[in-house]
């Protein structure tokens, strides 16, 4: 039986706006704290984020969120925040009683998988955004088995970026993890389907009580 969370992390995707996890946040029930975190080249949007230029390299960014994990919680993290996220329940396991992933790596390799690559794109239209973060390359797969906080893998049908098998992938490297496809989700779907992501959610963290 896992512990219930006191406090749930939102962590954004590469963009970095803590404002993206609200609308499933809103419409989550379960009653806890609420941390809405960003990245720093979106602008310092938070009290608890880096100023703007002090993010270097990724362990900058899990730097951010491993202090908020100092009482039971849950990381909820979409895309890029669901490599930070892997890397902090890897880092600092102790009070991490849920993990829910949206549209990500993971930290896992997906080349072979043929996703979409946003970076280019993205690149031209943010300014701000560190060259850095394109170049990272991860490989959490040998050690995502350690991870023993139950974890809730989101996927939506209809994403280019991050398909369902990456999803799968993650299904089959995490120990204690279930995979929910949501019919027509692209790579916003936390924020495009979040009553329905707000919904899986709450029976994700009530699992076990």
């Amino acid at each position: 039986m896992s512990a219930a969370p006191g406090r749930l992390i939102f962590l954004p995707g590469v963009g970095g706006n803590p404002a993206f996890w609200r609308p499933a946040s809103d419409a989550i029930v379960f009653e806890s704290e609420r941390v809405l975190l960003g990245w720093p080249w979106f602008g310092a949007a938070s009290a608890a984020d880096m100023p703007p230029g002090t993010a270097d390299r990724m362990q900058n960014l899990v730097d951010a969120v491993t202090p908020h994990m100092d009482q039971p919680c849950a990381l909820i993290a979409q895309s890029m925040g669901g490599v930070v996220a892997a890397l902090a329940a890897l880092q600092r396991p102790e009070h991490l009683t849920h993990l829910v992933l949206v549209a990500t790596s993971g930290g896992v390799p997906i080349d072979d998988l043929r996703p979409h690559d946003w970076r280019p794109d993205f690149i031209r239209a943010n300014r701000a955004f560190p060259p850095w973060m394109a170049r990272e390359r991860w490989d959490l797969a040998p050690q995502l088995g350690s991870v023993r906080a139950p974890a809730l893998l989101l996927w939506g049908d209809a994403d280019p970026i991050s398909p369902v098998a990456v999803g799968e992938r993650l299904l089959g490297l995490l120990p204690q993890a279930q995979l929910h496809v949501l019919p027509g989700g692209a790579h916003d779907v936390s924020q495009t389907h979040a009553e329905a992501v707000a919904a899986h959610i709450d029976r994700h963290l009530r699992a076990g009580h």
